[in-house]
């Protein structure tokens, strides 16, 4: 078994980055772990050692504890506040509620491991290290087979860690979308108008919800058969995400055939616009439809609501005034747009 095969989570070897003053020290460090099949990049001071990581994104970092210009124990520090900003500005377009963030943030922003190395073995530098936020430390001179043993424990828990992000991930993506559009779902399109609501009435700017419905879709099911509706749902889906207004509005798949798009700091006329694209979008796709009573293509009938959030009403004002607006369009004729505003 290779050295490189004791990471099976990896795609290439693991990225160390280290950082010391004494060349000799360097060159040591750079054939020891390449021995063990890692990739390796060496820096001599501090500040070349927060430039590199800003850069290549090490998935560990051996770092001296004396150097000159910035010392270990100021570079730990900043090193693990680069990793803080770089994960709250990834985190800066979630619309997830702030608490929620927080947690993340405080649980994940300093995942990259730090091991320290000094010559110093007192008990006030050693305090300082991990004060300072390095994961580990390790005397010089050197042991060579601790250190190889401390990397690997290190970097066999970051990988861990790796794949129980993704697995969190991946599970958070099956609870927010529908399976067979795509779509956010009715869970996820919950979650996002009551998060906007909140956000839009300390601003005082306008919410529209745009509630639509495929024509006679029943009708099309049973002449085309569920498969044909199901590609139908998928088409439809994806003409209205393309029209959507991609930085804020959410489309979500609301409910059989029935879709949502929540469309944040929009007007009425906007929402309007908006929904009549939707609307021409799907008759371009035309998709056939002899069971429809109104038209040879399938069609869509839109309800759009506009409201400027308060605390005196809730999200559900918003829907139910959307629905009305829905059921309207339906009652006079369908493929047709309904806008209410409040």
């Amino acid at each position: 078994m290779s050295v490189i095969s004791r990471f099976p989570f990896s795609q290439q070897p693991p990225l160390i980055l280290v950082a010391d003053d004494d060349k000799t020290m360097l060159m040591l460090m750079r054939e020891a772990m390449e021995q063990e099949g890692y990739r390796v990049v060496t820096v001599s001071d501090g500040q070349q050692c927060l430039d590199a990581y800003s850069a290549i994104k090490p998935d560990i970092v051996l770092l001296d504890a004396i150097m000159p210009q910035i010392d270990g124990f100021s570079c730990c520090q900043q090193l693990l506040q680069i990793a803080r900003n770089n994960l709250i500005s990834a985190l800066a377009s979630l619309d997830s509620d702030p608490a929620l963030s927080n947690t993340i943030i405080s649980q994940l922003w300093d995942r990259t491991p730090i091991l320290m190395i000094s010559s110093a073995d007192d008990e006030e530098s050693i305090n300082r290290a991990f004060e300072a936020g390095a994961t580990d430390y390790i005397l010089k001179p050197v042991h060579w087979a601790i250190l190889r043993h401390r990397l690997r424990r290190l970097l066999q828990q970051g990988q861990v860690c790796k794949q129980l992000e993704a697995a969190n991930q991946a599970l958070q993506q099956l609870a927010n979308v529908d399976a067979l559009t795509g779509l956010a779902n009715r869970r996820r399109f919950d979650d996002y108008l009551n998060t906007q609501w909140i956000n839009l009435a300390q601003l005082e700017l306008p919410l529209s919800l745009i509630l639509c419905d495929i024509d006679y879709f029943k009708l099309y099911n049973d002449k085309y058969g569920h498969p044909a509706g199901d590609v139908c749902l998928q088409a439809v889906g994806a003409v209205l995400n393309q029209n959507a207004q991609k930085n804020q509005d959410l489309v979500a798949r609301y409910g059989g055939e029935e879709f949502a798009v929540i469309m944040p700091n929009t007007h009425a006329p906007g929402a309007v616009h908006v929904a009549k694209g939707m609307q021409m979008g799907v008759k371009d796709l035309q998709i056939i439809h002899h069971g429809s009573a109104i038209s040879d293509y399938v069609t869509l009938s839109m309800g759009v609501a506009t409201v400027i959030p308060s605390w005196n009403s809730t999200p559900l004002d918003l829907i139910v005034a959307a629905d009305n607006a829905l059921y309207e369009a339906k009652a006079q004729g369908r493929d047709c747009i309904i806008s209410v505003q409040q």
